[in-house]
């Protein structure tokens, strides 16, 4: 069983956060490891308008390429029953991190294990636009592995969750963006997969959708499932998962109970974008000064029962 230590006690929040009703979180059982990340980092090479220093290209006003290192030495151990928010202002990695993980891309260095294939489910997840909600739910529950006859029952529970009323009859191109995201959830969770990435996908919808988005999470931690939640809501990471990390600039910042560690970011990105940058500056090194380390070891005695999410496994 690979070695961890993370955050498990309390995080000391800044001094001058305003204050609130105290909370403990969502606490669940916390069962065997799904997902081991180690030492994950991933950089492209992308091309800059920028007029660099000296150099033939340069003086000739030809663009160059820098690299961006989207996420940068990531380590941690997912376990089935938690549902892991990830926090982080834009350009933080957290959506690369999801696709990695997801393996529709490929690590620059590091290794992603898991026990089953991730469903991923993002904001532009494919749907076929000219095609009804209804029939679109046909076809995603068939892509999953579904029989016609398991999509027969599956249907009405989809339905319901995704609570589009008769709109489900209209074709996918009349829908509002929240819309999609809902039936896009609708449809990943009725497979109750074992590890669910969710890349913005609940950013939007009514008080409705929300507790039928959390009572459905429930039930996928409950059957001992994981999930992973990016959101550039704080608040939604708060009331829906037992655990987040704070990734800023490709870094992991912190990785503690979701509601002291998405509170701390909050409090971080109020003051950023309130001009205050020195302050935010040290919420961001205190924060870091209380980060537990995960150690995954790379050759585990269990290794067996986990499939690398890449073909490079560095």
């Amino acid at each position: 069983m690979p070695e961890e230590a993370l955050a498990s006690g309390g995080l000391d929040l800044p001094e001058g956060m305003p204050e609130e009703t105290p909370k403990k979180g969502i606490i669940v059982p916390i069962g065997e490891p799904t997902v081991m990340v180690r030492n994950l980092s991933v950089h492209y090479r992308v091309p800059t308008s920028e007029r660099g220093t000296g150099g033939l290209k340069s003086r000739l006003g030809w663009s160059r390429n820098v690299t961006v290192k989207a996420v940068r030495n990531v380590t941690f151990v997912a376990r089935s029953g938690e549902s892991i928010g990830v926090v982080g202002h834009n350009g933080s990695g957290k959506s690369t991190l999801l696709r990695v993980i997801a393996g529709l891309e490929t690590p620059t260095r590091g290794t992603v294990l898991a026990t089953a294939t991730p469903s991923f489910l993002g904001v532009n997840a494919a749907l076929m636009p000219e095609m009804s909600g209804l029939a679109n739910v046909r076809l995603g529950l068939l892509a999953m592995g579904k029989t016609p006859r398991e999509v027969r029952e599956a249907i009405p529970d989809v339905v319901e969750l995704a609570g589009l009323g008769d709109s489900i009859h209209l074709p996918m191109k009349t829908y509002s963006s929240g819309m999609g995201a809902r039936l896009r959830f609708a449809i990943a969770a009725s497979a109750r997969p074992e590890i669910l990435l969710i890349d913005e996908a609940l950013a939007t919808g009514d008080a409705a959708t929300k507790e039928r988005s959390e009572a459905r999470m429930a039930e996928i931690r409950r059957e001992a499932g994981t999930i992973f939640l990016v959101s550039h809501a704080a608040q939604t990471i708060e009331e829906m998962c037992t655990r987040a990390i704070w990734l800023h600039k490709g870094e992991m910042v912190l990785d503690g109970p979701a509601y002291e560690t998405a509170r701390a970011y909050r409090w971080w990105a109020w003051n950023v974008s309130k001009g205050e940058h020195e302050k935010a500056e040290k919420l961001l090194h205190d924060a870091r000064a209380q980060l537990r380390l995960t150690h995954v070891a790379p050759h585990d005695s269990t290794s067996k029962r986990y499939i690398s999410r890449h073909r490079r496994n560095l």
